[in-house]
């Protein structure tokens, strides 16, 4: 009989990055080699559309309750897989129960995948109560429960293995031969320097805020954002987009430099460089504070620089505003760097031995 495998999911398929570039992409690959695979979202297509929207507190509420529901019904099925995949949480809130019911009592092969430090408590305090509901230490104990542990860069995978030997470092990738393509057909006049992420992480375009537009008083040049909420920042004319899965890639080629700044503390050593690998893909320069696997994605010099101190990002994004050549030069560098590292062609065998 041919192995099964069920995919444990937060949001629906085809839709949140963490999922799409961590492994959704791969399970084509799992297919052609027979494995049976099934999957199973928390949120539902209809609680995702509204998931981050203002308002809508009793549609949210029983979205909730039916995913709790689901993952329910999912124990009196979970007998017929040899794997049970777990991104990140098998439920948002709450202790790891279904986690535990599915590795102590059903003895099912549990993979689990995460790619932030979130045994972290990454709160302020207007969301303390919501982190301590999201139960951050239940990470710990569904590492130790595991069969194998996928964990996004080294830092994570070091916390991991304090609590399992099986600890597999599963780089977040890019599909570089079909999607991720470089476009440089714009004849745009000025330079774009550009930012894409999501309305959480938002904040860290504080940090470059004041840069910017300093040496846009010098320096003729746009600035893009592409986010899935319009942000309140005070990057003057910035120009903003939606994200649009459809046109994620071709929005991305509008941009000529690509910025990740981020704070220099223990949450940010567990990013993946996501931002910085997308804008690598296309061809792109990328500045970024070097800290976690950022220093490691972007070669100082060679495909982008790294950025600490306010002057040091001033004065790198000044040289590449200013500099063609120089921007070409380090795009092609940066996109041998991914296809060579962080592609899923490069990471495919790597992936599947989380099933061997």
């Amino acid at each position: 009989m041919p192995k099964r495998v069920l995919f444990l999911t937060p949001y629906p398929q085809d839709t949140a990055g963490s999922q799409r570039f961590r492994f959704e992409q791969y399970i084509a690959y799992l297919e052609e080699q027979g494995i049976v695979v099934d999957r199973q979202s928390f949120i539902d297509e209809q609680t995702w559309k509204i998931l981050y929207l203002p308002g809508h507190t009793l549609q949210k509420f029983v979205g909730i309750i039916k995913g709790f529901a689901r993952r329910k019904w999912m124990l009196l099925r979970a007998i017929q897989y040899d794997y049970v995949f777990v991104h990140r949480e098998a439920a948002p809130l709450g202790p790891p129960v279904f986690e535990w019911f599915l590795a102590k009592i059903l003895s099912r092969k549990l993979i689990y995948d995460f790619d932030d430090a979130i045994w972290k408590e990454n709160t302020t305090g207007a969301n303390s109560l919501a982190a301590k509901m999201k139960w951050a230490s239940k990470v710990a104990s569904i590492c130790k429960w595991s069969y194998k542990v996928s964990a996004g860069n080294e830092f994570l995978a070091t916390y991991a293995r304090q609590f399992n030997d099986h600890v597999f470092v599963n780089p977040t990738t890019l599909d570089t031969a079909y999607l991720h393509l470089p476009d440089h057909s714009s004849t745009k006049t000025n330079v774009t320097v550009g930012w894409t992420g999501t309305h959480s992480t938002l904040k860290y375009l504080d940090l470059i805020e004041e840069v910017v537009n300093e040496l846009q008083q010098e320096l003729p040049f746009e600035f893009l954002i592409i986010a899935d909420q319009r942000p309140d920042s005070g990057i003057q004319g910035f120009q903003y987009l939606p994200w649009d899965k459809e046109s994620e890639v071709a929005d991305l080629n509008r941009i000529d430099i690509g910025v990740m700044p981020l704070e220099m503390d223990e949450w940010a050593k567990g990013k993946c460089g996501f931002k910085a690998l997308q804008f690598m893909a296309l061809e792109r320069p990328v500045l970024v504070t070097p800290i976690g696997v950022n220093a490691e994605i972007v070669e100082h010099g060679v495909s982008g620089y790294h950025c600490q101190s306010r002057e040091e990002w001033k004065q790198q994004l000044k040289v590449l505003i200013q500099d063609e050549s120089l921007r070409q030069q380090m795009g092609i560098r940066g996109r041998e760097k991914v296809v060579a590292d962080f592609s899923v062609c490069s990471n495919k065998d790597n992936f599947l031995r989380l099933f061997s």
